[in-house]
């Protein structure tokens, strides 16, 4: 049987098992505790006294760097009253929701998983350049019920650095009441990081996880064939050693264009015959590696080559 999201009562059980209600009896000291006298406090508390200003907050939680370190720090600061929801779809990578589950459980996070249907919209299909956009309102439509009746607010893990980049799920987020605490205490990616390090937090070092769907093409049709192909294709480069790694498809998922870190690209081409086998295996007809290197948010160069 497939494995399907949890309701709120089991996970909020399950979190219970492992500790929450611990970490809820004294919130705030054990959170600041292995970081007194360092200089990374004024950061963290300018985050967790944005946090207490919320009554109740229900926390987009992708098991990334930036969600997982707002998860963690709105559980210690409002308890019960924080529950962080994974949105399970088509895009989002086996290995990440296992991820995000496992952190959520050693921290005993009030956790559940809830499906979206972005994959259902045509709009986001297409894929054009609002494709976040719609992925992000299915997310709301999903989670606003849950908010509502926590009586809560919805908050993103958005921190700094993503406000200069394309992200058209911002302007789905303003629309609907979200908050960005990250961004509201002043924390940059790289501040996201060492406050998470100096927590202890697995997800310090995390290499960034967009969702599946950002390595489509603009203009080819997002399909759950295509994500197959992708997710698939990955795996088997990171178990070829290359642990950041990007699978960009193309041509209507036939090409896919491979990106390692401009480091890894010689110890590659020595591995064509392994990576071409790995990417044609998961369903691409074509290979291709970049030789630029990896790098977040290539695509966005086909941006103004779209219908305006």
């Amino acid at each position: 049987m497939a494995d399907r999201p949890a309701s709120v009562e089991e996970e909020t059980a399950d979190a219970g098992r492992v500790g929450a209600a611990d970490a809820v009896s004294d919130p705030v000291n054990s959170l600041l505790d292995p970081l007194d006298d360092r200089p990374l406090d004024p950061l963290l508390n300018r985050l967790l006294d944005r946090l207490r200003r919320e009554d109740a907050v229900v926390v987009a939680y992708s098991g990334g760097a930036d969600s997982a370190l707002l998860a963690f720090a709105a559980a210690r600061v409002l308890g019960r009253r924080a529950l962080a929801v994974t949105a399970v779809s088509p895009s989002l990578a086996a290995s990440e929701r296992a991820a995000a589950r496992d952190f959520a459980r050693a921290h005993g996070l009030a956790h559940i998983e809830v499906c979206t249907d972005e994959a259902d919209r045509p709009e986001y299909a297409a894929n054009g350049a609002d494709r976040c956009y719609h992925c992000k309102s299915a997310l709301f439509d999903a989670v606003t019920p849950l908010a509502a009746a926590m009586g809560a607010r919805i908050a993103l893990g958005t921190n700094l650095d993503d406000l200069g980049d394309h992200r058209p799920g911002q302007r789905a987020a303003a629309e609907r009441g979200a908050i960005a605490p990250l961004v509201e205490a002043g924390l940059t990616k790289a501040d996201v990081r060492a406050v998470s390090r100096a927590l202890g937090l697995v997800t310090a070092d995390k290499p960034a996880a967009p969702c599946l769907a950002s390595r489509v093409s603009y203009g080819d049709p997002v399909t759950p064939e295509v994500l197959r192909r992708i997710e698939t294709a990955e795996r088997a480069l990171r178990d070829l050693g290359f642990p950041v790694c990007r699978v960009r498809a193309h041509a209507g998922g036939t090409l896919a264009r491979v990106e390692v870190p401009g480091t890894e690209i010689p110890r590659a081409c020595e591995l064509r015959e392994r990576v071409d086998a790995a990417v044609r295996g998961a369903g691409f007809t074509f290979c291709s590696l970049d030789l630029s290197g990896f790098a977040s948010g290539r695509l966005n160069a086909l941006l103004p080559l779209l219908p305006s």
